[in-house]
């Protein structure tokens, strides 16, 4: 890995983690495109990286709903209480999927064209019926939270894109786009940190041959582009404009198909 795909691969993350096209088909489709079907076993600090930074936007992003968060549960605010408790209700179905099907899903990012194609028709499939779904404002339930939970489970395949499903969850269910993207976002960043921990534990995370150099290069871009792209995600959202981005992962998702037969 160079100083250029470090980069390039930290934007990439950046921005396909909150815009609805799949995060994890897309560092798949570039790692072919860089001429290896997998990034090797040391690259898992870089990758750690890039999700922390990707996180800590969400997290500067957030700030004032975050802080407000906790200044209401340290109040004891009713409101607050279930919107934290749907935040932990929603993990649960992709915590238990990474827990039990670890080596299972890891070997899915290996560079599969054809899967990653379909998945990503998938994803359009998901961001037409929400675009075309009749807003709501229905209530964040339990329930609502651990459905959309559900969905999340799944876009830890590569080509599901995550908050394209997650917010296409919610929106069917009934609650209000913005506050499906609010919750879509939010809802993520314990899962991440918690992989983080995870990945800390488990000792690996400095067995790397790659440049510190590079390793900053993925964080600082993948950390602007995630700023951007997550201000940008909302805009669209709430404008019902989701219809751009199927097309989209319908035309790479026919791309990637058609390539896997002529490589």
């Amino acid at each position: 890995m160079n100083s250029l795909e470090a980069f390039i691969l930290g934007i990439i993350q950046g921005l396909t983690e909150f815009l609805p096209v799949s995060s994890s088909g897309h560092l798949e489709l570039a790692k072919v495109l860089f001429g290896s079907n997998a990034l090797p076993k040391e690259s898992l600090l870089f990758t750690v990286l890039l999700h922390l930074a990707t996180a800590l936007s969400t997290v500067v992003l957030y700030r004032k709903d975050i802080a407000s968060i906790v200044r209401r549960l340290w109040s004891k605010d009713k409101e607050a209480a279930t919107f934290s408790a749907a935040i932990v209700v929603s993990m649960i179905p992709a915590a238990a999927v990474g827990f039990f099907f670890e080596d299972f899903i890891d070997s899915l990012f290996s560079g599969n064209l054809l899967l990653v194609g379909a998945l990503l028709m998938v994803t359009a499939l998901l961001l037409y019926i929400a675009d075309t779904y009749p807003a709501a404002s229905k209530e964040l339930t339990l329930k609502k939270a651990f459905i959309v939970g559900l969905s999340q489970a799944v876009a830890i395949l590569p080509g599901v894109s995550r908050s394209g499903a997650t917010i296409s969850t919610a929106v069917v269910l009934g609650i209000d786009r913005t506050q499906a993207a609010r919750f879509s976002f939010l809802m993520v960043v314990p899962l991440i940190f918690g992989k983080i921990a995870k990945d800390l534990l488990g000792g690996d995370l400095m067995n790397t041959s790659i440049e510190p150099l590079h390793l900053l290069l993925g964080f600082f871009a993948a950390f602007i582009a995630g700023l951007i792209a997550c201000n940008w995600m909302i805009a669209l959202v709430k404008r019902s404009k989701l219809i751009y981005f199927a097309w989209y992962c319908l035309t790479v998702g026919g791309i990637a198909i058609a390539s896997n037969f002529l490589i």
